[in-house]
């Protein structure tokens, strides 16, 4: 037996169907999900852009190898310079990389 077997019938014109199909589609979710977001006070944001969970992997990686860089450093009491450095410049770009793709604005299509 579903959870929720209560239908509720929404009239809309063609501008608001088309406006919802719209802030659907760019959020990833089902109607029927993103009309719950709303009724439970969330406002769905839009999916993230393809590349996102390839550049998070990117920053996890990153992450793990600077963690076994303190780990190193720790228990012999001494740092690989070059190495880190490498490693935190490989993070920033990687930092950089998601801003761009996720944040700053993209030129319109003409």
């Amino acid at each position: 037996m579903r959870k929720r077997n209560i239908a509720v019938i929404t009239r809309l014109n063609k501008q608001e169907q088309q406006h919802l199909k719209n802030l659907v589609k760019k959020s990833g979710l089902s109607q029927e999900a993103y009309i719950r977001h709303l009724i439970n006070g969330v406002v769905p944001v839009e999916s993230p852009p393809v590349d996102y969970y390839a550049m998070m992997k990117e920053l996890h990686a990153i992450g793990n190898n600077l963690n076994q860089l303190a780990r190193k450093a720790h228990q012999l009491n001494v740092i690989d310079v070059e190495q880190y450095d490498l490693a935190v410049k490989e993070f920033e770009n990687a930092i950089t990389k998601i801003t761009e793709a996720v944040i700053l604005p993209k030129p319109m299509d003409k």
